[in-house]
């Protein structure tokens, strides 16, 4: 499946000092006769320790970082009595995932600024507007002054005054002039 990259080994779990009994495309330097790691030592003492662990930090031995998954199999008693284990040596892949980190970095000093590319809508101004003044139990128009206050800061604090005639659309909803709409806009931001 990753030819080059993935480690399969078997481990018979019944005989612990020798449990290696199988290995395919060696990447550990372990051999066919090898003692059990202490996972399967866990698995052997434990047998409520969980069946599948997947996708979990490891390394070789010559300090390799690895991907593993390990499954264990039990007998009819409900005892652990083998392992399959897949090691994939991610190591090869360190320089994709530093450039990637790096594509995907923002500078850490631009962290107070942030922009909003989404355009907001008319529409989304409206529904706001409307289900703010319904979880109030009421209409937009109905909405004391300091409710109404607050509503406006939060669709400024929101971006909805960079839509085009955002403040005239608020204003017919609210029932107020567009003036008002931008006094209460000046308030404190949040």
């Amino acid at each position: 499946m990753f030819p080059g990259l993935c480690e399969v080994v078997l481990h018979d779990l019944r005989d612990p000092d020798h449990a290696i009994r199988a290995i395919e495309n060696n990447l550990s330097g372990r051999e066919v006769g090898d003692p059990a790691t202490e996972l399967g030592l866990q698995r052997i003492s434990d047998p409520d320790y969980p069946s599948v662990l997947q996708n979990y930090a490891n390394q070789f031995p010559d300090g390799r970082p690895v991907k593993s998954t390990s499954i264990g199999i039990k007998n009819a008693d409900g005892d652990y009595i083998a392992a399959l284990c897949l090691n994939l040596d991610v190591s090869v892949l360190s320089p994709f995932t530093h450039t990637l980190a790096n594509l995907v970095a923002t500078d850490a000093a631009q962290r107070g600024f942030v922009e909003n590319l989404h355009s907001r809508t008319s529409r989304e101004l409206r529904e706001l507007i409307e289900r703010t003044a319904a979880d109030r139990g009421g209409s937009p128009r109905s909405l004391s002054r300091e409710a109404k206050r607050d509503l406006v800061r939060l669709l400024r604090d929101e971006g909805y005054f960079e839509s085009r005639d955002a403040a005239q659309t608020i204003a017919d909803l609210l029932g107020v002039s567009r003036a008002t709409v931008y006094n209460y806009a000046k308030g404190e931001r949040r």
